[in-house]
């Protein structure tokens, strides 16, 4: 219930205030953060190098470089504008949109009464995504709670504001998650998260054996609802967003998870090599690997050079 919400604290009800200034502020202030994070020592580096090398290992190293920096300019945009998009007025962040390719198959889709799965990678401004959907389709979407409730509760109201429904990622939420898919709604799903099951389904992504959610691909197989990549761009100098949906093949109802996750993960790869800088490559998301694989990350977030995938990071 509303109610029993807490009460927003002084942070919140600062970055509320903050939220107010213009966007293209934020996107400054974020990409003079993200060059900051390009020149020092830092974890979302490290990361990010390691991913990148990992991924793009035709490009040579100073196009890597490029890339590292670009993306960690991104990265600091992320940051700074995510109090906005959690928190200014709902009309406000709809207008930044301005654009939106490929809406027709999806208003098709919702219109056939199956119902639709969308499939949001953590690419451009993700938390766009659900604000944009949820004021034109009705949408219920998954997400994993925050440790810390103050961030929970704005993340809760933020996401919900313009007409979402938020689950968690348990049973009960995805029940309701179902049960919305049934009614021949939309269900919004995170498809590039790590599970952390060292049993789950691996697929290639980017050539690399990446531990992926089935939990999208057997609702695709049981509902027959259509896939849909959607992710936001961000557009320079803090112009605002282009929203892209791209269908996912039918693949990704295939009843073997091996064939399904692979057709979700190129999916996936196929938007993000669109905009490759504008990806989330701090993420640690070859951390699992199959049974008998060394790891890939050491602590730091560099590669463990006893893994064979070490030699993509070696060409000069």
């Amino acid at each position: 219930m509303a109610g029993d919400r807490p009460k927003p604290g002084i942070g919140t009800r600062l970055l509320a205030l903050l939220s107010r200034l213009p966007l293209p502020l934020f996107h400054g202030l974020g990409a003079a953060l993200g060059e900051g994070l390009a020149w020092l020592p830092n974890r979302a580096r490290r990361i990010s190098e390691t991913n990148i090398g990992l991924c793009f290992p035709e490009l040579e190293r100073r196009a890597r470089r490029r890339l590292v920096r670009r993306t960690l300019r991104e990265t600091g945009k992320t940051a700074l504008e995510t109090p906005t998009l959690w928190l200014a007025d709902g009309g406000r962040v709809l207008r930044m949109v301005k654009g939106a390719t490929g809406k027709e198959a999806v208003d098709a889709a919702m219109n056939s009464g199956c119902g639709v799965i969308l499939a949001g990678p953590h690419l451009g401004a993700w938390e766009m995504i659900g604000l944009y959907a949820s004021a034109h389709w009705p949408i219920t979407s998954l997400y994993r709670p925050p440790e810390q409730k103050a961030v929970e509760a704005m993340m809760h109201a933020g996401r919900e504001r313009v007409g979402a429904t938020l689950v968690p990622t348990d049973a009960s939420g995805i029940r309701r998650l179902w049960a919305a898919l049934k009614r021949g709604e939309m269900a919004g799903i995170l498809p590039d998260q790590d599970p952390h099951d060292p049993d789950g389904t691996f697929a290639p992504f980017f050539g690399i054996a990446a531990n992926t959610m089935t939990l999208l691909t057997r609702f695709a197989a049981k509902s027959g609802a259509p896939v849909f990549i959607a992710w936001a761009e961000r557009l320079p100098w803090g112009r605002g967003y282009h929203i892209h949906f791209e269908p996912v093949p039918a693949a990704v109802a295939d009843p073997d998870p091996e064939t399904a996750t692979a057709a979700l993960n190129a999916a996936v790869e196929a938007a993000v090599r669109e905009r490759p800088e504008q990806y989330q490559w701090a993420y640690k998301r070859f951390r699992t690997r199959p049974r008998g694989e060394v790891r890939i990350y050491r602590r730091a977030g560099d590669i463990d050079r006893r893994n064979p995938l070490a030699a993509r990071l070696d060409r000069d």
